[in-house]
């Protein structure tokens, strides 16, 4: 099962850190994969869930362990033809990445082969999953 750390939080979250490069790379070190949320601006990439705080580029965002959840429709656009992990959604149930994983929303599970999000939220199964991205993913190592 993949590991997905939910914005760089290994053991719980720590707002004032998720998605700075540094906590990311800390996750990543850790062996983790790391959903991160990146917005493009006036032809530059961010890093930050509700606006762009940290300035980043696609050197960075193309580390194969990166799960990027563009945050604006200019970031969709920007990683469109590149070999990067990456995905949009709003409100949708589930959603394709450009991996072809199914990334479902949180409390939307059980769906065989995806990866649940935040599961530890809504008690959600994640027998069967291909992947679990969450704020607490050291519970999940085995």
């Amino acid at each position: 099962m993949i590991l997905i750390s939910h914005r760089g939080n290994i053991n719980g979250r720590i707002p004032e850190r998720e998605n700075h490069p540094d906590y990311i790379t800390e996750a990543l070190n850790q062996g983790y994969d790391v959903e991160v949320d990146v917005w493009f601006i006036n032809g530059e990439f961010y890093l930050g869930h509700d606006e762009p705080q940290y300035k980043t580029n696609k050197v960075f965002l193309s580390h194969n362990c990166l799960w990027i959840h563009c945050k604006n429709v200019e970031a969709l656009d920007k990683f469109k033809f590149d070999n990067i992990n990456y995905f949009w959604h709003e409100n949708d149930t589930v959603v394709l990445t450009s991996k072809r994983n199914i990334w479902a929303a949180p409390g939307k599970q059980p769906i065989k082969n995806s990866i649940a999000v935040l599961p530890e939220m809504y008690n959600d199964n994640v027998e069967g999953c291909y992947g679990v991205c969450s704020d607490y993913i050291q519970n999940y190592k085995q």
